[in-house]
């Protein structure tokens, strides 16, 4: 088909976390700036406010968003949650 230009593999990886985040790349895609910690803020509850945080970082490091929030590593969880 012609729209299928990724390998099995590629596709697999495609949009995960598939390697360790380095602390330079928590600090420079995981990082909240003060307009989204207002946005963030609106958010209701501590536990949407972090979910909403996973997302909008997950985004902004993979280029889309998660469908399992789960799928974040531990370490990324919790240094957003700092």
């Amino acid at each position: 088909m012609a729209g299928e230009f990724l390998s099995d593999e590629q596709a697999a990886r495609y949009g995960a976390f598939t390697r360790r985040c380095s602390a330079r790349s928590r600090s420079g895609y995981f990082f909240l700036d003060d307009a989204d910690r207002e946005g963030v803020q609106a958010k209701g509850r501590a536990h949407n406010r972090l979910g909403f945080v996973v997302q909008l970082t997950s985004l902004r490091y993979l280029g889309r968003f998660i469908p399992d929030p789960r799928q974040v590593p531990t370490e990324i969880v919790e240094y957003l949650a700092e």
